[in-house]
């Protein structure tokens, strides 16, 4: 057991959101109880996702995606209200790192991203750093066995525009989520290739004219990565207990 503020203490010395300009507030969202033992950790806090973790013996959540973002008019109603009530009534404290998540060299989505598909980041590009060059696993990897390891790997098949399915790759860039307004600056940093969550309809026709390849692999699949490490990080730190629980989603 531990008290609230010391894993909040913890995540914040981590994560450092005071250095980033953010559509959310980032740390403690809803305030539960003072004392926490276990620390349920998931990519959005969908009411989906809230009633699992409350099924599970959760006193925190920890998440990629909360419950506030910029634009928002303040009204408590639907399902806004939904989600808030659940959370009071059971007394659980909600806590989102947004931006701060996405850029963490070690535990953040794009690092844990990079780890899991065994891609050596050589350097980082775009607005405040997110973004990451790197090197594939392989030197003369493909980029038609790209699409398949990531296939293979997020569960998914990627939405690809890949005009020569058969180029080695010799460096590649990736940012997850909604990133594909980058997709011009990982071409001016020098990618064959360029892995994000989404794709809007300009970068069909730049992959096509620029010859560099754009995969969208999924929001929520790029995403699934960063909060179970933080949690699972700062969970052993101050002896709690931590389950992922991952709730499907088509975006």
């Amino acid at each position: 057991m531990a008290h609230r503020d010391q894993l909040l203490t913890l995540c914040n010395d981590l994560l450092q959101p005071a250095k980033f300009k953010d559509y959310c507030p980032n740390g403690l969202q809803v305030e539960g109880r003072a004392e926490v033992q276990k620390i349920v950790s998931g990519v959005t806090a969908s009411r989906a996702f809230i009633e699992a973790a409350i099924d599970a013996g959760a006193d925190t959540l920890l998440v990629h995606h909360g419950l506030f973002w910029r634009g928002h008019d303040g009204a408590v109603t639907g399902w806004l209200k939904q989600r808030l009530a659940l959370l009071l009534a059971h007394d659980i404290n909600l806590l989102a790192y947004h931006l701060p998540l996405d850029a963490h060299p070690a535990l953040g989505n794009n690092a844990q991203l990079g780890l899991l598909m065994g891609w050596e980041t050589l350097s980082r590009f775009g607005e405040q750093d997110l973004a990451c060059l790197g090197r594939p696993a392989s030197g003369g990897e493909t980029l038609n066995a790209l699409v398949h390891s990531l296939h293979t790997t997020l569960g998914r098949a990627p939405v690809a525009v890949v005009p020569d399915p058969k180029r080695p790759l010799k460096r590649i860039a990736w940012c997850t989520g909604g990133a594909q307004s980058w997709f011009e600056a990982a071409i001016a940093a020098g990618a064959d290739a360029f892995i994000t969550g989404e794709i809007s309809e300009p970068q069909a026709h730049l992959a096509q004219e620029t010859g560099v390849a754009f995969l969208a692999c999924g929001h929520h699949a790029t995403e699934r990565y960063g909060a179970p490490a933080l949690a699972a990080h700062v969970a052993s730190q101050l002896g709690l207990e931590h389950a992922f629980i991952d709730i499907g989603n088509p975006a």
